[in-house]
């Protein structure tokens, strides 16, 4: 009997350190997905506000909020099954896939681009008479969680590839964990973002300190600036991710002139600016790969353009 009893709790010792060692497997590969991927996080986190400015303060936070539900369904209940199925079935599909993605961000911030620089606007903005809002705020939502999607599909694609070589249900652990903590972390910054203007708003009425009231006079000075900006590198992001990701594309398919071009710029920009390399070295990689994504978004943009004007005529 004890005997028994001993053994029943050596196998159960035995299975508390395989557990474990399977959660340091899955923790190991969160945090190496998580690294990789962080330059697309930070290209979302920059795209996003620019899909809940100019609303009322009272619709700010639901919009993130419905937006951060639409990402965690994106990446959990359709990227995610996807990627596995894909990984382990279809490997070969995955850049062409990623390749499309990155053709509609090139799209979407060449559009943007256009738009700004006097091009006709396609469907409502916000500088037009809004007769339904309701209707508005449900395609800016929709908008918005559509850009998250090719985000998103390229932070696992990124997440993935660190933890191929794992068990399957390691790298579903992995990917979900860094599905929910990449969105929590993306949308938690836009909330504060957007919301700082009340923040201040709230130091200037309540706050009996002079230098409190100063500071929240700053940030309603400087928010709608700051705003404007992010909306402005949202769309940059858009076009150096697009261009980025076909280039990658490209290279893997067996056309890697054209990335490795770019990257030898890149190099030789970083050898010539001394202390400041890595930075003016990455911003060379970004603004080549945005003029990429620029020009195959444009051209994608004018098509669509004649392609719906035929069709009105």
């Amino acid at each position: 009997m004890s005997s028994g009893l001993v053994a029943l709790l050596d196998d159960v010792a035995v299975i508390a350190r395989a557990a474990a060692a399977s959660l340091d497997d899955v923790a190991a590969g969160v945090a190496k997905a998580g690294t990789k991927a962080a330059g697309v996080v930070v290209d979302d986190a920059a795209v996003t506000p620019s899909y809940v400015t100019d609303f009322t303060p009272d619709r700010e936070l639901p919009i993130i909020w419905k937006i951060a539900k639409g990402s965690i369904r994106n990446k959990l209940l359709v990227l995610l099954p996807i990627a596995l199925l894909l990984s382990a079935f279809l490997p070969v599909a995955v850049t062409p896939i990623l390749m499309l993605g990155g053709l509609y961000l090139s799209f979407e911030g060449a559009e943007k681009i256009i738009e700004k620089l006097g091009g006709a606007h396609h469907g409502e903005t916000l500088a037009d008479e809004i007769i339904d809002a309701a209707a508005f705020e449900k395609a800016r939502v929709a908008g918005a969680i559509r850009t998250d999607l090719i985000l998103s599909a390229e932070i696992m694609a990124i997440s993935l590839a660190q933890v191929e070589h794992n068990p399957i249900w390691v790298q579903a652990a992995a990917l979900a964990a860094v599905g929910i903590v990449i969105t929590a972390a993306v949308y938690g910054a836009v909330a504060l973002i957007v919301k700082m203007d009340d923040a201040g708003l709230h130091l200037v009425k309540e706050s009996k300190s002079a230098g409190a009231r100063a500071l929240g006079r700053g940030l309603l000075r400087a928010m709608p600036i700051v705003l404007q900006l992010l909306g402005s590198i949202g769309t940059l992001a858009m076009l150096w991710v697009g261009g980025g990701i076909i280039l990658h594309g490209l290279a893997e398919l067996g056309l890697a002139a054209p990335e490795h071009a770019l990257e030898a710029l890149s190099h030789a920009v970083a050898a010539a600016t001394g202390p400041l390399g890595a930075v003016l070295g990455w911003l060379a990689y970004a603004v080549g790969a945005a003029l990429v994504g620029l020009v195959l978004g444009a051209i994608i943009a004018v098509v669509v353009h004649l392609v719906t004007r035929s069709k009105a005529h």
